[in-house]
Formats: structure tokens, sequence, C-alpha cells
């Protein structure tokens, strides 16, 4: 763990909780391990004429993702919505902007971080994503996750915590353990969405990120 001078503590780690321990750890699947793209760019160029499941019919813009490519975080969402359909940018809405303040507020400005989503194509009504088109998506995420090889994982909301582990669980049982991914520390917590919805939740998910942000140093 990264330690800071007396008094010169960061903000957010004042009260954070410590880091819990172990959990769930997965391998990708050779099915899932996505394809030889040389780049982030290459990806975002194969997602922009992506036929490979329904999706691809309702879209306005695909959207593949965007950030650091060097990022020490890489945060994981379920799917675009509306204004990600239309901006072709990941997090652009009321729960784009509260994840920017999120962010910041542990000292990993948007621009510092990647963020990607367990599909790349907003579904109909903004359900979520079903098996057949997670599956047809989930090589481009995994080949993300390859590139950026960030230091942590943070997942938003039961779906992209599903997709990355490969399990079907609440997300009560998923918070509140260091799962790893290929060896990469993942933390699941909720999403941003279910925040603006629900603001009781927004305590335990400034506990979960900010166990995040600690890992972030412990792999440093």
């Amino acid at each position: 763990m990264k330690s800071y001078p007396a008094g010169q503590e960061p903000e957010w780690l004042a009260g954070a909780p410590p880091i819990p321990g172990p959990g769930l750890e997965v391998t990708t699947p050779p099915v899932m391990a996505g394809g030889a793209w040389p780049s982030l760019e290459a990806i975002a160029a194969e997602v922009a004429g992506c036929r490979k499941c329904p999706l691809c019919e309702g879209r306005t813009n695909a959207v593949p993702g965007e950030g650091n490519p060097r990022a020490a975080l890489m945060v994981v969402g379920e799917g675009p919505g509306e204004q990600e359909d239309l901006s072709g940018r990941p997090f652009v809405g009321r729960a784009g902007e509260l994840l920017d303040k999120i962010l910041a507020a542990i000292d990993l400005p948007r621009p510092e971080v990647y963020i990607a989503n367990v599909v790349k194509c907003r579904p109909p009504r903004n359900r979520a994503p079903l098996p057949d088109e997670r599956a047809a998506c989930m090589p481009y995420l995994h080949r993300q996750i390859a590139l950026v090889r960030p230091r942590v994982l943070l997942a938003l909301g039961a779906t992209a915590a599903e997709a990355l582990l490969g399990v079907r669980q609440t997300l009560g049982s998923l918070r509140l353990k260091v799962h790893t991914l290929d060896a990469i520390p993942l933390v699941v917590t909720y999403h941003p969405a279910a925040l603006l919805r629900n603001p009781n939740w927004k305590r335990p998910a400034w506990d979960d990120v900010r166990i995040a942000r600690q890992l972030v140093d412990a792999e440093s």
C-alpha cells in the first residue's frame, strides 16, 4: 500500500474501509479471449462496423470505449444508453456526470481512466443485454482489458460483474470482495444509474470505489 506523508493523506482515504478478502479467481475463457486486434483503435474500427448481434440494427453509433490507454483503473459498465448512442461515447448522461464526480473524488479524473461497456451498442429501451448479445461483444472487452492492462478493474452493476466473472450472483454477494480476472484485481459496485434511483446506495458505493482506489495504490 502506498504510504502518504503525515498530514498529506488524500481526502478520499479518510474513513475508507480496509481492503477486503479475496473473492472469485477467474481466467478469461479461450472462446472469449478476443481477436488479435493490435490496438484499441483497431477494436473501435471493428466495433463501428460490427454486425455480430441484433443490437446493431437499432444503433445510431457504436460505443467502443474511451480513455487513457495505459490507465491504472478501468471502469466497465453494462451498455450504452440514449445519450451514449447519440454521441458514441460511454457514460455521458446523468449517470456519466455522477461517475465523473466519483472518479474526480478519488483523484483519478476521467481522462486518467479507461471506460468501456459489456456491449457496444444500445439495447432497446435500455434493457439489460441478452446472453447472446453479451457473448458477441465480450471478445472486444477482453481484448481491451488485455491491451490496457489496468492495475484494477471496477465493475459497475450486476450485468458488468456477471459478464466479467462468468457467474450468476447477486450484486450484494459480489460486493466487498477482491475478485481477480486474469490476475487483475476486480471490485464490484453499483451502477451510477442505480445510485440516481436510490441515493441510499451512494455511501456503500463510495466505500467500494475507495477500495478500488486503495488497490490501485497497492498495485503500483
